[in-house]
């Protein structure tokens, strides 16, 4: 059964599209409407949010960005976007996946809220402060060799680059040496230039 994607070409639902480049698997592609399809009754019964994207595939439905990355890359484990359940490589990719989703987004989203997070509430937010986060992903792409997983592009790059792209591209992080290197790296994918053209729209 074909898989299908729902998803707006002006939100994170691009990420998806790269990857399917990157897999060369070919995806139904359901447009669907900010704050009026997304927020219909229908809609809702696939993904109770009302958000984008959504990954149905038969009986199966996937909703968040990393859960459909996760997913799409063990799907499709012969491709090679995830090494694999016995390579000691998979602690880091999994490490990649849920920091990206869990601290750092969270982190950056304080920050251009304009969240401030005490001293004495670092303890309870699951990431200290922005500071602390932001180093510790600079900190993790200073390792890099030349992906997150050493010679093997993953899904976790997909994800992390997507984001660190648009990130800059917003004003929302401040560059590195070490961003900077681990974004050249990804430029020279030949399903990067396909992917900008996406990402040119959002």
């Amino acid at each position: 059964m074909a898989l299908k994607l729902y998803t707006n070409s002006f939100s994170r639902g691009v990420v998806v599209d790269w990857l399917l480049i990157e897999l060369g698997i070919e995806c139904e592609r359901i447009e669907v409407a900010f704050q009026t399809e997304m927020k219909a009754p229908e809609y809702l019964k696939i993904n109770p949010f009302g958000k984008v994207p959504v990954l149905v595939d038969g009986d199966i439905v996937v909703y968040e960005l990393d859960a459909i990355c996760a997913y799409l890359a063990d799907k499709f484990a012969e491709k090679g976007l995830a090494p694999a359940l016995n390579d000691p490589k998979r602690g880091v990719y999994y490490r990649w996946l849920f920091f990206i989703s869990g601290p750092w987004e969270a982190a950056a989203t304080n920050k251009m809220l304009g969240v401030e997070v005490k001293p004495e509430q670092k303890s309870s937010v699951g990431y200290g402060d922005y500071q602390d986060a932001y180093n510790a992903f600079v900190q993790g792409l200073t390792e890099v060799d030349p992906y997150l997983c050493g010679k093997q592009f993953t899904a976790a790059d997909v994800s992390v680059a997507a984001m660190l792209f648009w990130q800059l591209k917003m004003g929302e992080v401040e560059s590195h040496p070490a961003i900077e290197h681990y974004l050249e790296n990804i430029k020279q994918r030949p399903s990067y230039q396909k992917f900008a053209a996406f990402f040119s729209n959002v």
